[in-house]
């Protein structure tokens, strides 16, 4: 049995999650949905799901999409964990019926993150950094439970179950940064800096002080959502 880990463009990879699913042992595979590998048709060999990032929208038409949102309620009604990070947040939210749609603004670069469940976890700092980089939100879908929030964008991440669904980037690593912000540069000029779109100057001196102060939170919320695969093992 194996963590599946889906991810949509190259250069949003599974960052500090690999480290933590190598350090305990855990098979993984990572799906290459950008270059055309099929997303998983059944959960048959799944012991986990997780859905990275990508610049697209769960509204367009894309044909993995369809697929993507079938697995997840099929995990769902199996119990099978899953953990979506930002767009893969927004599948897990599409696809268990909520919305998604256009954030008020662009949020982009490290901004604070509000814990509203901080009891949940033991050790959960009330507050921490995050890394964001995204134009849309979700909606809650029904018998979610909301966990976190932040100035920009009301809805930063839910449980529902099993599922685990993110709207901040809690894989990222400081060497993702300077690739994300030279891809996507156009997106920066468009928007920022503002408010809520750092420029790359300012998200690269950040990422080391920022970095030191949300890996102990990503430790304590990905060792939480694996914990059923470790006590299985």
């Amino acid at each position: 049995m194996t963590i599946h880990v889906l991810r949509h463009i190259d250069i949003e990879g599974p960052g500090y999650l690999a480290e933590v699913l190598e350090r305990r042992g855990l098979p993984w595979r990572l799906v290459k949905v950008d270059a055309g590998e099929a997303v998983p048709a059944t959960l048959e060999g799944l012991s986990g799901l997780v859905l990275l990032g990508g610049p697209m929208s769960v509204n367009d038409g894309l044909p993995w999409i369809e697929a993507e949102l079938a697995l997840i309620r099929a995990a769902a009604r199996a119990g099978l964990p899953v953990l979506g990070h930002c767009l893969g947040g927004q599948l897990i939210a599409k696809a268990l019926g909520g919305g998604v749609q256009a954030n008020p603004v662009k949020e982009i670069g490290w901004f604070e993150v509000e814990c509203l469940a901080p009891d949940r976890w033991p050790g959960m700092p009330r507050s921490f950094p995050a890394f964001h980089w995204h134009g849309e939100t979700f909606t809650l879908p029904p018998g979610a439970v909301p966990l976190f929030r932040s100035e920009f964008c009301p809805q930063q991440g839910f449980a529902a179950g099993s599922l685990l669904a993110l709207q901040f980037h809690l894989e990222v690593l400081p060497e993702m940064i300077p690739q994300w912000c030279r891809r996507y540069q156009a997106e920066l000029a468009a928007h920022g800096p503002s408010p809520s779109v750092q420029s790359t100057e300012e998200m690269t001196r950040r990422a080391a002080t920022a970095m030191a102060a949300l890996k102990p939170v990503a430790d304590c919320l990905y060792e939480d959502w694996l914990a059923p695969l470790l006590s299985s093992a």
